[in-house]
């Protein structure tokens, strides 16, 4: 569109638009320098956060908004998983459990958590999520593996700033070069293999 063809009520219509979007830019700007002033005595946790794949520097500082530095006020890392809303509901009647949905806890946390374990699993720098996300949506599928994904980042989360302990998972090599599974030895496999290195082999 040209600008001669805009009429002056659709100029100035723009003009209007365009003028909110910068005094929402200048807000999101402000809020977002107030955040990082009150964040400034907790900057080493939110740094050893940042090292997780999928966590930015403001998901960062707005999970510990939420969760605060002190993790010694949850029990375990699955009592912050409950109160963010990321373990299975308790929904049972006579013993029998009737459900496996997520609770409704977390408002903001929950939604929060799954948008990162999105980003972790497409990371291409970091992929210990990613090959953990592959495996389990084979077998649960694509939204059970990513909530599976956000309920293990948790886990970091808890214990990272509680122990002052960078991003370094033990399972790592092994998720990387799995080592294949062996068959159990039987007779007949034990026979097979030593006909096939050319032994004869004749049963008592």
């Amino acid at each position: 569109m040209r600008d001669a063809d805009i009429r002056p009520d659709q100029a100035s219509e723009m003009r209007e638009a365009l003028g909110h979007m910068e005094e929402l830019d200048g807000r999101i700007a402000r809020c977002e320098l107030e955040l990082h002033k009150r964040m400034e005595p907790y900057w080493d946790a939110v740094k050893l956060l940042c090292q997780l794949p999928g966590v930015s520097e403001l998901s960062a500082m707005t999970i510990l908004s939420e969760i605060g530095v002190d993790m010694d006020v949850f029990e375990d890392a699955d009592q912050l998983r409950g109160w963010c809303g990321l373990v299975p509901g308790d929904n049972q009647s006579n013993g029998k459990k009737k459900s496996t949905r997520i609770t409704r806890a977390g408002q903001y946390l929950k939604p929060l958590l799954v948008q990162c374990a999105l980003a972790a699993v497409r990371s291409t720098q970091e992929d210990y999520f990613a090959i953990k996300y592959r495996r389990l949506r084979q077998r649960r599928g694509h939204k059970k593996a990513i909530i599976a994904i956000a309920r293990k980042m948790m886990v970091c989360i808890y214990h990272m700033p509680r122990n002052g302990e960078a991003f370094n998972p033990s399972d790592y090599e092994r998720l990387k070069s799995p080592k294949p599974k062996r068959e159990p030895l039987t007779e007949r496999s034990a026979i097979e293999l030593l006909r096939g290195l050319g032994y004869e082999i004749t049963k008592a």
